[in-house]
Formats: structure tokens, C-alpha cells, sequence
């Protein structure tokens, strides 16, 4: 069994060699271990310092593509280099890699498809007080959006078998970690959270230059693959207010009507019917996507089986 451990980085000159050194090289249950290199862009001497600390594979990008499409081109290159479990974790060295076997024993098990690291956040004092209440509670929509239990969506620490690697596909453009959460939990993977440790922090996030521009980034990423992944759920969802409303008001149109009133009360009724034609619009919205969704299945079936057997060589 090989695993592989690949870290996405960008001018991480400073950090890279103290990860690595910290990365095991043996471990119970595995064969052979590697680490894999994707270097996004960087001007610096990442990819020189990442090769005399022992990397055995680099995947360069150019120019800069972002932390989501270095993820997928980390995930295409492990498969290709015959990785059977691949750890994703971050260059800063953020993550105790003593945790490593704890993360993969539930794949070596069979237990799990996909495995999210969970960090102590509330005795995490590197956070701020907005920023633990944020990671909490983006971690309870993840969960709410993706129909699984996992307490830290946000966690880039994470491991998956081959199969679930052939299977992802991510869309965004800004990260990778709340959007493959909810693929895998409309996909019926098997997803589980184990808790790990982190190092004191090193350097700022670079994916969160301000809360508010994160927030916003983040909750543009549940809407789109919710709308992608779990279309009929999305538009049953938003279809519920308006069609609370319309019923409300019909309802009480019949009573005041029945009661005697003197007056017509159009305008209620023309709002509970603009109500009511908004929210059988959400929900035929949905049933159509929910279609395509299945159609989407279907491709991403073939895609797989295309991605098996074009990353199944070697990779120099």
C-alpha cells in the first residue's frame, strides 16, 4: 500500500523544509511513503528548499492557479504515481503530523472513504474570538448542506483512498475544502472527522485576507455546489418562504371572507399568489436540476473510470 502526503504551496521557502522534516516515512499498515510537492507559482526557492528536504515528487503550475486547482493537480499526480491513500496537508506546517496515522487508520480499516482532520478550535488561541464563531459556524451549514458530521469543514488536514481521489472534482476557484465535503455527502461517501492537533501558527493565511471577504467567498462556495450537488434540496429550501407566506395570507383572506368582511382584500390575494407562483417555480427549478444532477452522476461515473485508467502509470 502507498501513501502519499501532498502539500499545496506557494512561496513557502521559509516553512517547506521544517514540514517535511516533521513527515514520517514509515508507518504501520503502509508500504511505501512519498511526498508530493505542488508548487503554485512560487517566486521564491520553494521548490530548490522542498527537493533537498527530501520531496520525491514536485508538480509545478504556472502562473499562480490557486489553492483549489493545486489541490486537484496534487490529487492527479498522486493517483498517477500509484498512490492507494493520499494526506493533503498545508505547507506552513500547520497540522501535527504525528496525527497522520490517526487520520489514515480509518481508510487502512475500510472504515472510510474520506477522512477531515478536526482542530481544537475552541482552545485554539492563535483564533480570534469572530474567528472561531465563523469556523463553527460555517462548519454547522457544511454540515446542514452536505448531510454529514463533520465538525471542521474548513480543515485542510485530510486523507482519502484512491477511489474517492478518482471521484472529486472541484469547481471553485478560491478552495477546495467545503466543496468536496458536500460532493462527498451527495455522493453517499463514506466521510468521517477524526480530532488532531496543530502547531502554533507561523505565518497569516494567505485565503483569509479579511473576514468579510472570506465569508462572502465561503458562502458563494455552499450555494453553487449545494445548487450543483443537491439542487431539489437548495430549491425545496428556498421555495418554504414563500410558500409559508402565500399560504399565510391565504389563509387568512378565507377567514376574514368568511367572517363577513366588507372588504375584497385583492391586493392579499394577489401577493399570495405571486407568492405561491414563486415558490412552485423554486421547486419545478429544482426537480429539472435534480434531473441533470442525476445526468451528472452518470458522466462523472465515466469520468472516474476515464481518470483510472489515465492516471494509472507511473509519474517521473
Amino acid at each position: 500500500m502507498k501513501l502519499i502526503i501532498q502539500i499545496p504551496c506557494y512561496n513557502e521557502e521559509a516553512n517547506i523544509a521544517e514540514t517535511l522534516a516533521c513527515l514520517p516515512r514509515r508507518l504501520p499498515g503502509v508500504d511505501t511513503i512519498e511526498w508530493l510537492i505542488i508548487d503554485d507559482g512560487s517566486t521564491d526557492g520553494t521548490v530548490a528548499a522542498a527537493k533537498a528536504a527530501g520531496a520525491d515528487h514536485v508538480v509545478s503550475l504556472k502562473p499562480n492557479k490557486g489553492l483549489a486547482r493545486a489541490f486537484m493537480a496534487g490529487l492527479n499526480a498522486s493517483l498517477r504515481a500509484g498512490a492507494d491513500i493520499i494526506v493533503n496537508t498545508d505547507a506552513d506546517n500547520q497540522y501535527n503530523a504525528g496525527d497522520i496515522p490517526k487520520l489514515i487508520q480509518p481508510i487502512i480499516n475500510g472504515q472510510a472513504d474520506f477522512v477531515i482532520g478536526a482542530r481544537p478550535i475552541r482552545e485554539t488561541t492563535d483564533f480570534s474570538a469572530v474567528k472561531r464563531f465563523l469556523q463553527m459556524l460555517g462548519s454547522w451549514v457544511v454540515r446542514k448542506a452536505s448531510g454529514t458530521d463533520i465538525p471542521d469543514a474548513p480543515s485542510g488536514f485530510r486523507a482519502m483512498n484512491r477511489k474517492t481521489a478518482l471521484c472529486l472534482n472541484v469547481f471553485d476557484n478560491y478552495t477546495y475544502t467545503l466543496e468536496t465535503i458536500i460532493q462527498a455527502g451527495a455522493e453517499n461517501m463514506e466521510i468521517v472527522s477524526v480530532p488532531i492537533r496543530t502547531n502554533p501558527v507561523s505565518r497569516q493565511s494567505r485565503l483569509v485576507k479579511s473576514v468579510p471577504s472570506y465569508v462572502k467567498r465561503s458562502m458563494a462556495t455552499i450555494v453553487r455546489s449545494l445548487v450543483f450537488y443537491r439542487p431539489f434540496h437548495f430549491f425545496s429550501f428556498l421555495g418554504a418562504a414563500p410558500f409559508v407566506g402565500s399560504t399565510f395570507l391565504a389563509v387568512r383572506w378565507l377567514v376574514l371572507y368568511w367572517g363577513g368582511t366588507s372588504r375584497a382584500h385583492v391586493p392579499s390575494l394577489v401577493v399570495a399568489a405571486v407568492l405561491a407562483f414563486v415558490a412552485f417555480q423554486c421547486w419545478f427549478t429544482g426537480l429539472v436540476l435534480s434531473c441533470f444532477s442525476t445526468q451528472r452522476r452518470m458522466l462523472a461515473e465515466v469520468q472516474r473510470a476515464q481518470r483510472g485508467q489515465e492516471l494509472g502509470g507511473g509519474l517521473g
